[in-house]
């Protein structure tokens, strides 16, 4: 299943959160991952090289964001970014999470670690 093809879907809530099984089955599309807080939420930390490639970075992943309609929860400082992936309306995690996960890590071509 390649996740950076498809598109992130609308949720609209009314859906149940990925179960923890599914949730590491799609994990394994999506290295560097790691599931948190009993699989509902999924966050990669990234290494770069100064705060402006960590700025251009974070500015990368807005712009993916915005596209595809799906935002991450973004910490970032002097050479290092924290992605952090759930779906709100439903408080847990989507497929679209790791669609956008999936997306995010062919960013790291442009100096992430």
């Amino acid at each position: 299943m390649d996740l950076t093809q498809q598109t992130c879907a609308p949720c609209r809530g009314g859906v149940a959160p990925l179960e923890p099984s599914s949730a590491r089955e799609l994990l394994a599309n999506t290295p560097g991952w790691e599931l948190l807080d009993d699989a509902s939420k999924i966050r990669r930390d990234f290494k770069l090289s100064d705060f402006a490639a960590t700025l251009a970075f974070v500015n990368k992943v807005g712009v993916l964001a915005e596209a595809e309609s799906h935002h991450p929860d973004i910490t970032f400082g002097w050479g290092y970014c924290s992605v952090l992936f759930y779906t709100h309306k439903i408080k847990g995690l989507h497929q679209n999470d790791f669609i956008m996960a999936a997306k995010v890590n062919e960013l790291t071509t442009y100096g992430a670690e």
